[in-house]
Formats: structure tokens, C-alpha cells, sequence
């Protein structure tokens, strides 16, 4: 709910940067952690991020299918400027080439995090997608997203992030239009309870064009040692995510969506293998529609390639995508 680009059709992600795959988070783990020593119960209460990545353990184990042949070329031009070049061939999705940059700037927030961030890729039918991310002091953060397509602006959302030491919240305006007093607005709050806890909420208003639509949501996170239950509960919808990190090679990641509007709901068992000594990752999962996907990337050492190949298959509708890639730098 919390995306109002979701409306219409959804922005590819960003250019990843030089040495990533076609997969997103596909670090190795961390040596620190101990197979044999399960993770402590934090002791003191920290900010709980953002509502927009409750779910993001359990998702982050799903695998992102392709189709088709795709190659991607990554070239770092600095130290704060990346580019990326995409060739992709599919019968699926409309292929052709991709270009992407991706800047990063000079104001560093932590050992990880620099801003401004700008991030932007265009097709060859000259649609583009653009984010914008800007940290104005320790706990305040900007982020415009905005995409063309046909040479109008199809969406724009404008959100600002504040970060307390034991909260979040967010603000969110989408698809605005000044003139005729129309838009989306969304409001989002997290909050830890506990070191374990945390829970929170979303209200969406829409308004404008003589309709007023509010909807309100609940929200809620438990982690217990290299557990975590994630929750999101709305008037006519239902999402539940459970994530369990079994060793330092496996993680599993369970997900219900339930929507009582439509009398649907989809069951989706997912895992992730990390072999760091091989350079390999593996992700697969099967859902209660009989689709199974899978995706495998290899780092080819000591050349700068990773190999990709994906996998999915619908045995309901006798469907099957292979998907091979190429990803060099």
C-alpha cells in the first residue's frame, strides 16, 4: 500500500553497482556469526526502520526470475560514479538496451551510507526511472521517485523520512496535482516496544476528481534470536511473513497473502543457500499455485564475471521460462 508507483507499471530496480549480480543482497554472510551460536537477544531498544521493509528478510530470500538471455556491463568512472549497460532478449518483456548511472556523493552518514544518492536508467522506447535520495541532518531523510514514459510524467511520489532513536515516521505524496487538488497522501508509523518488538500503522488517503478514500492499517514485527514474524493487516487484506536463518548457509523464508476482497490467498515457501567457498547462491521457492522458481549465480573467480541462471515453471498452466545472464564487472 505504502507505494503509490505501484499503480502503475512497476520501475526496474536501480543500476546495481560494480561486482553485484542480477540479484539484490546477495552479500556474503558474516564470518562473525557462528553456526553454533545462535544470535542474542538485543538489550537495548534501536529504530525499528521503515515500514516499507517490515518484510524485508523474508522477501529478500525470494528469487528474481528472468527470461530470456540478459547481459549486464558495470563500469565504476569514479569513486562516486557508476554506470551500467544492459542487453536483454526475451520474449516475455520487451527487449532492447538498458542504460543505467548511478551517482553517490560526498556527504558520508556511516561507513556504508553516502549521500545525495541519484539513481536513473532508460529504455530504449525512452522511458525513464528516477530516484532521488537526500539526508538532510542525522534524522531526517528525502526521496523523490518519479517516471516518464512516453515523454509524460506517468508517476511521482515525494517522501520524508524521520528516524527517532526507538521510531519512524514517514510521509508520503503521490501522483500530486496541484491545480485540480488530487492525490495520495500516506502516513506511516513504527514504533519498538521492545528490543524484539515493534508495531505501528499506515493511513492512505486518497483524494481529489469528487472521490475520498481512506484506508488504515496495522503493522507489527517480533524477532526472537534468528527468528522473525512480520505481520501487515488491512480491512480486506492479509500479509504474513515468517524468516528463519537455520545456519550460516540457509535461510528460509515463509509468506501468506490472503485478500478478502478476491476470496484469494497464496501460500509461498522460499530458501536461499549462501556457499561463500564456492562463490555461489542459490534461491528457490513453490507457492500454492504450483509455481516453482529458482535462481542460481556464480561468481566465475578470478575474472570479474558472475553467471546467472534462472528457472520457473507454472505446472498448472504448463508454463516454463529459462533465463541464462551474464553479468561482467
Amino acid at each position: 500500500m505504502g507505494n503509490t508507483l505501484a499503480a502503475s507499471a512497476p520501475p526496474p530496480p536501480p543500476p546495481p553497482p560494480p561486482g553485484s549480480g542480477l540479484m539484490p543482497n546477495l552479500g556474503k554472510p558474516d564470518p562473525s556469526t557462528s553456526v553454533y551460536a545462535p544470535t542474542e537477544e538485543p538489550s537495548v531498544m534501536e529504530n525499528p526502520g521503515t515500514l516499507d521493509d517490515i518484510h524485508k528478510k523474508c522477501k529478500d530470500t525470494f528469487p528474481t526470475n528472468f527470461e530470456g538471455a540478459k547481459l549486464v556491463v558495470n563500469k565504476g568512472l569514479s569513486n562516486h560514479f557508476h554506470i551500467s549497460h544492459t542487453i536483454n532478449m526475451s520474449s516475455v518483456v520487451p527487449s532492447g538496451y538498458r542504460f543505467g548511472a548511478t551517482y553517490v556523493g560526498t556527504k558520508q552518514i556511516s561507513p556504508t551510507e553516502a549521500y545525495p544518492i541519484l539513481l536513473g536508467d532508460i529504455d530504449p522506447s525512452g522511458n525513464l526511472n528516477a530516484n532521488i535520495l537526500q539526508q538532510f541532518g542525522l534524522r531526517l531523510r528525502g526521496k523523490l521517485a518519479a517516471q516518464v514514459q512516453r515523454s509524460k510524467f506517468t508517476a511521482v511520489q515525494m517522501t520524508a523520512d524521520y528516524q527517532g532513536d526507538t521510531y519512524t515516521c514517514s510521509l508520503t505524496l503521490g501522483n500530486p496535482d496541484f491545480l485540480n487538488f488530487s492525490g495520495v497522501l500516506i502516513s506511516h508509523y513504527l514504533q519498538s516496544l521492545t528490543p524484539s518488538l515493534a508495531v505501528g500503522g499506515e493511513l492512505a488517503y486518497q483524494f481529489g476528481h469528487g472521490t475520498d478514500i481512506a484506508l488504515a492499517s496495522l503493522a507489527g514485527r517480533y524477532k526472537i534470536g534468528d527468528s522473525t514474524i512480520s505481520a501487515t493487516i488491512s480491512p480486506t487484506a492479509y500479509h504474513f511473513c515468517f524468516h528463519q536463518k537455520a545456519s550460516q548457509q540457509l535461510q528460509v523464508g515463509v509468506e501468506l497473502d490472503i485478500n478478502s476482497s478476491l476470496q484469494e490467498s497464496t501460500a509461498t515457501l522460499a530458501y536461499q543457500v549462501d556457499l561463500p567457498k564456492a562463490d555461489l547462491v542459490f534461491k528457490g521457492s513453490v507457492d500454492t499455485t504450483w509455481t516453482v522458481g529458482a535462481v542460481l549465480e556464480k561468481r566465475l573467480q578470478p575474472l570479474p564475471f558472475t553467471f546467472a541462471l534462472s528457472g520457473m515453471i507454472n505446472h498448472n498452466k504448463r508454463q516454463f521460462r529459462l533465463g541464462c545472464g551474464l553479468i561482467i564487472g
